[in-house]
């Protein structure tokens, strides 16, 4: 993605629509105003790292329970192997799979899925990412959420990065930071999460892909699950507009 794609979005006051459903406060700002603090912070993230569609949905599926450096490396030994591909990966025997992959984590529940997402693929589909990714944003985000090992998380990763379909995932840092923000609270779902983000953010892939981007770092870098860097933090105005 290059930087010139995103822009700073001005705020408006008529989004009010997930004020109402919003749990903890009646009074939030716009995402757009966490977007535009983020980019000008941080800037353009390029993200997801990879070179094919078919990588970026392996790495969705790796990166379950697991860091990205430890995925990288079980990707790496997958291009090694030249089992970068779907059919490759469907042919492939499964304890080698699981050999590969072993950086991970879990490797022989991921070459499960890895190998469910293949067969499944590959009698939808024909084996091919661009059908796949030819059908309407929600039947196939339900036909996802069918396949063995992958959940919400994971099935709108592979829609927004793969896909490039307008969907928002929400990860454990996203939901840790808008918790703290006031948003949400621990019982609030994941979709639930989703969509007060999209009530309240342009339904656009590019946009979605950089934000939960951007949230990803400030999750990583300050606010962390056992020590927030609130008082570093690019959002930090915001949080003191939350007390």
């Amino acid at each position: 993605m290059q930087s010139s794609e995103l822009h700073v979005f001005e705020s408006s006051p008529q989004v009010t629509s997930r004020h109402k459903s919003a749990p903890l406060r009646q009074s939030l700002p716009p995402v757009s105003e966490y977007y535009n603090q983020l980019t000008v912070a941080l800037g353009p993230q390029h993200w997801w790292p990879a070179k094919t569609q078919f990588e970026i949905v392996v790495g969705a599926i790796l990166t379950q329970n697991t860091s990205w450096t430890n995925v990288e490396q079980a990707i790496a030994n997958l291009r090694s192997a030249r089992m970068l591909t779907p059919r490759a990966m469907l042919n492939a025997p499964t304890p080698r799979l699981a050999r590969l992959i072993r950086p991970s984590g879990y490797f022989r529940q991921k070459a499960k899925k890895l190998k469910a997402f293949c067969k499944f693929l590959d009698a939808e589909f024909g084996g091919s990412l661009a059908r796949m990714f030819r059908t309407p944003t929600a039947l196939l985000r339900e036909k996802l959420l069918g396949v063995f090992g992958i959940g919400p998380e994971t099935a709108d990763s592979i829609l927004l990065y793969a896909g490039k379909h307008p969907v928002f995932v929400v990860d454990t840092y996203t939901k840790r930071i808008l918790q703290r923000h006031g948003w949400v609270n621990e019982k609030t779902s994941y979709d639930e999460v989703q969509q007060l983000v999209q009530a309240d953010f342009p339904r656009e892939a590019a946009h979605s892909n950089e934000l939960h981007a951007l949230f990803v770092q400030v999750g990583k870098n300050w606010c962390r699950g056992q020590e927030a860097l609130c008082s570093q933090c690019p959002l930090e105005r915001f949080l003191k507009e939350s007390r």
